[in-house]
């Protein structure tokens, strides 16, 4: 736990396909990698147990899945052992602004939420007007990539963030 009662978590590696997040005391808390490639890449992403039992609000699927599409196209995501398949366009769709660059997904228990996609450096989790998770590039001089702020109502639903903020940097490489 951080200041003001937030949660810290420490992102090793720049690949959007392929990093880890840690706490502040080394424990890793996801990874995101690999799983096959034959033809399509699919990705997982997965919530460490030993982290997850430090934190009893944590709560939701343990693994999420990216299966791409052809020449990395957008494909679709599937959470656990679930048999929905959520088509990436509509798991993670633009704002209804014209030319804003906030991203909606929706959250297993219906509710919408929204990155304010500020840069390539810096997005940001809302509920509504509350600022759930803060995602940002840490200095050159840091050891870690990036940093990811989480406040506690964060927590039951937090491998949907990941999942959604790991698809919106993936798209964000790719140029979907």
């Amino acid at each position: 736990m951080a200041q003001n009662n937030s949660y810290i978590l420490r992102q090793f590696g720049d690949d959007p396909m392929k990093h880890s997040y840690q706490d502040p005391e080394g424990n890793t808390a996801f990874t995101i990698g690999m799983v096959v490639r034959d033809p399509n890449i699919i990705l997982r992403l997965s919530r460490e147990l030993s982290w997850s039992q430090q934190h009893p609000s944590v709560m939701g699927p343990d693994n999420s899945y990216f299966y791409l599409g052809a020449e990395n196209a957008p494909g679709y995501i599937v959470y656990g052992n679930g048999t929905l398949h959520i088509p990436m366009p509509f798991f993670l769709r633009p704002g209804k602004k014209e030319n804003t660059t906030s991203r909606y997904f929706r959250m297993q228990n219906g509710r919408d939420y929204k990155w304010k996609v500020y840069s390539a450096h810096r997005m940001e989790c809302m509920d509504g007007r509350t600022t759930i998770a803060t995602w940002e590039v840490t200095e050159p001089s840091q050891e870690h990539f990036a940093r990811l702020t989480l406040q506690p109502a964060s927590l039951p639903f937090i491998t949907e963030i990941l999942t959604s903020l790991t698809l919106n940097r993936i798209s964000q490489a790719h140029g979907w």
